[in-house]
């Protein structure tokens, strides 16, 4: 799931600190806007945009961080307005509506988890790479290179 690779500097102590911020801007905000999928995304989003013009591997560390959180996102979504549904629209709980929440609630427990580990980690200079996230982050940030 995750792949733990040199950067080709050194960070600083700073960058090393921004970079973990980076992931946990989104548990911050899980405090505050729990029931709102979209909180936790724009403020990886704001933070994403303070840090965009940011050393390379602060920037790539606040990709990685958004784009898990647009991941998570949209599945967080459906669960939302689907219990919205059900809640004022009188439509009724299902098999496949309980199944699809503890499936959900475990998705974001083990993101939790995986954020804090990230943060740690990243904090520690390590640089973590998520398999499926980090080729999209490498995409955009064009730091390939950077990478040995």
């Amino acid at each position: 799931m995750i792949a733990i690779q040199k950067f080709k500097y050194k960070p600083y102590d700073s960058e090393l600190e921004s970079a973990s911020n980076s992931y946990l801007m989104s548990l911050v905000v899980v405090l505050c806007g729990l029931p709102l999928p979209i909180l936790n995304l724009l403020a990886s989003v704001f933070f994403y945009l303070g840090n965009r013009k940011s050393t390379a591997f602060v920037k790539w560390h606040c990709t990685q961080a958004l784009l898990a959180q647009l991941g998570m996102f949209f599945f967080n979504t459906v669960g939302f307005w689907w219990t919205i549904s059900i809640v004022f629209d009188g439509n009724e709980v299902t098999n496949t509506y309980i199944a699809y929440m503890i499936t959900i609630v475990g998705f974001n427990l083990f993101e939790f988890i995986f954020t804090l580990y990230l943060a740690t980690q990243t904090r520690k200079g390590n640089h973590i790479e998520m398999y499926f996230f980090s080729d999209i982050t490498n995409l955009i940030c064009k730091t390939n290179e950077n990478t040995i």
